[in-house]
């Protein structure tokens, strides 16, 4: 019979928890900073380390005693330089620990409240680009843009793109349940074989899905109609029952056979929309300026 040697270390319960418990949150820590700038300073910091190291095998005392004495001020410095990360890290451990039925279903209403959006802006005709973020982050795009960090709902949806809103220019991108940013720049699809009536707005929305897995929704400025963009493709022309059974197959939730009600304007918002809309288009920026 196999026996192992006598320094052998002895393994317990309590020694397995504590390694998985170190691999979570190393996991943890990579997962949060991929994609973003605290990478590359991630990667400073262990070349300090690492010169550190070798300063003490090679008995370099100056740079030893320098690195010695600036080393105790690194931790101070990585919580101000990672205060935002260590945020998000802990409200997303205080979501996984408070995930329950009822939180699965206000994310799928508010999901819902992107269909309703996208219904409110194409009959309007107001240009519109919501990006869903799934597996993979988006953090280096929610950066280019104006934080928000808020609730979704059709309500503030519907505010962000109005024609002479601030943010209405650019993409809104959303993670989970919460908008994250508004008026982000993303990368433009430079596939050849798209067509020529596409404007800047869908090639943005197809180039975020060419680099991420992420789900793009469109609204064109100029006919109002309904695109999603997935895995570098585009469907156009979608009614909001189709975007919606879309939605839901994409997103792995039930999604009724019931079409979803559409909210009334009154007539006066109406005219004043069509008035803000008009003023805006004269104003346009050139990034998402007139897109089919």
């Amino acid at each position: 019979m196999l026996q192992l040697p006598a320094h052998w270390p002895h393994v317990t319960v309590i020694n397995v928890v504590d390694v998985v418990l170190v691999a979570i949150i190393i996991y943890e820590l990579l997962a949060l900073i991929k994609g973003t700038r605290a990478a590359v300073m991630l990667v400073g910091f262990v070349a300090l380390v690492i010169a550190f190291y070798f300063s003490r095998i090679g008995e370099l005392s100056t740079l030893n005693w320098l690195i010695s004495t600036l080393l105790p001020y690194t931790v101070f410095a990585l919580i101000v330089v990672f205060s935002a990360e260590i945020r998000q890290v802990l409200a997303r451990l205080g979501r996984k620990l408070t995930l329950s039925r009822g939180s699965r279903s206000a994310e799928a209403e508010a999901y819902d409240d992107i269909v309703l959006a996208a219904d409110l802006f194409s009959q309007n005709q107001t240009g519109a680009l919501m990006v869903i973020e799934r597996e993979i982050g988006l953090r280096t795009y929610i950066e280019s843009g104006v934080p928000l960090d808020a609730h979704l709902s059709y309500d503030l949806l519907a505010t962000v793109f109005r024609p002479s809103a601030p943010l209405h220019d650019g993409a809104v991108i959303i993670q989970g349940d919460r908008i994250a940013a508004a008026a982000c720049f993303l990368p433009l699809s430079m596939n050849p074989v798209l067509s020529t009536q596409l404007g800047t707005r869908h090639r943005a929305g197809i180039g975020v899905t060419e680099e991420t897995d992420a789900i793009a929704v469109i609204i064109s400025e100029e006919t109002g109609s309904i695109s999603i963009a997935l895995g570098g493709k585009i469907e156009r022309d979608l009614s909001v029952a189709a975007l919606r059974e879309r939605l839901g197959g994409l997103l792995k939730r039930y999604v009724p056979s019931s079409t979803l009600p559409t909210p009334v304007r009154p007539s006066e918002e109406v005219r004043e929309h069509s008035a803000e809309k008009a003023h805006a288009r004269a104003t346009d920026s050139e990034q998402f300026g007139d897109d089919l």
